[in-house]
């Protein structure tokens, strides 16, 4: 899968942060370093791409690990995902209380908190999440760690828009394009579109006019991430399908083309450029599967 896919990306972006949730996921230093190896070892010929690599959060996580890999240049940042929130997630964080001291450590040492935004509780509705997990957690987070910077990845929701901008400039969030021009009822209207189940799913259309608003705005606190996830075409069509939307190919002209319909064109620029961490991201579904990000990287300030 890394070999099929990575060309796409190599062909579009300069450089990509890479998502950590393979399997087994990327979850130490080591890790990291071998993952990378493999990306590059997966680029064209006389490519210059530059993959960005990410720690995959679990309640064991060492912080003195992820301070030694942030400070040799192997990891941009740490990537949290709630345990069974989207795909290869099962090893992800079941106890926030257990990941405290890294993120102490993080905001020590000034390394940016990537977030799958959701509260995976039985108990919400699947289109709450994103809400749910700002109003119990993220929040809470922002003031108990000033210091850190968070990235809300791949906003979904006019809840997330509105969070975002209220707590930035410690806040971020990165916008995909098929959240941009999809909705629910695109989705599951005329027949379940299994092609469009991605995670955090496709909200409404109140949901997309503000995402929209957002990524053409020029406002810093937003830029792009196309969380290209490439999958098997089995898995994606089995009867429990798997999420992740593969847009690498058609990403920058998405983009290009939402700017255009919002008469937005002279603020493109600062999207792709601005985006310096956190964005892109891609998911396997195993070790290798992964996919990349891009060129316009988000830089948070």
């Amino acid at each position: 899968m890394l070999k099929a896919v990575m060309p796409f990306t190599a062909r579009h972006f300069g450089r990509a942060i890479l998502m950590p949730n393979l399997i087994p996921p990327v979850i130490t230093t080591r890790d990291a370093v071998a993952y990378r190896e493999r990306v590059i070892a997966a680029l064209p010929a006389g490519s210059t791409f530059k993959p960005l690599m990410t720690c995959y959060l679990t309640d064991d996580t060492d912080p003195d690990d992820v301070e030694r890999g942030f400070k040799d240049g192997v990891f941009t940042g740490v990537k949290l995902y709630p345990a069974n929130a989207t795909t290869n997630s099962a090893a992800g964080v079941t106890d926030y209380r257990k990941v405290m001291p890294v993120l102490e450590r993080m905001e020590k040492i000034g390394m940016p908190f990537l977030m799958h935004g959701e509260d995976v509780d039985p108990g919400i509705d699947i289109f709450d999440r994103e809400a749910m997990f700002i109003e119990r957690y993220l929040s809470k987070w922002t003031r108990q760690f000033p210091g850190l910077r968070f990235i809300l990845e791949h906003l979904s929701s006019k809840d997330g828009v509105d969070f975002v901008r209220s707590a930035a400039p410690q806040v971020g969030g990165t916008i995909t394009p098929y959240h941009m021009i999809l909705t629910r009822t695109d989705w599951l209207g005329w027949g379940l579109k299994p092609y469009m189940y991605c995670m955090p799913v496709i909200k409404t259309a109140k949901d997309r006019a503000a995402l929209r608003k957002a990524a053409t705005s020029g406002e810093s606190c937003y830029f792009l991430g196309t969380d290209s996830a490439p999958h098997p075409m089995a898995k994606k069509l089995a009867m429990n399908g798997i999420p992740g939307l593969f847009n690498a190919p058609v990403a920058i002209e998405t983009y290009a083309k939402v700017f255009e319909e919002e008469g937005a064109l002279d603020q493109s620029k600062p999207l792709p450029r601005s985006t310096v961490r956190s964005t892109i991201a891609c998911r396997p579904t195993r070790s290798g599967s992964r996919s990349k990000r891009s060129r316009g990287r988000r830089r948070r300030t």
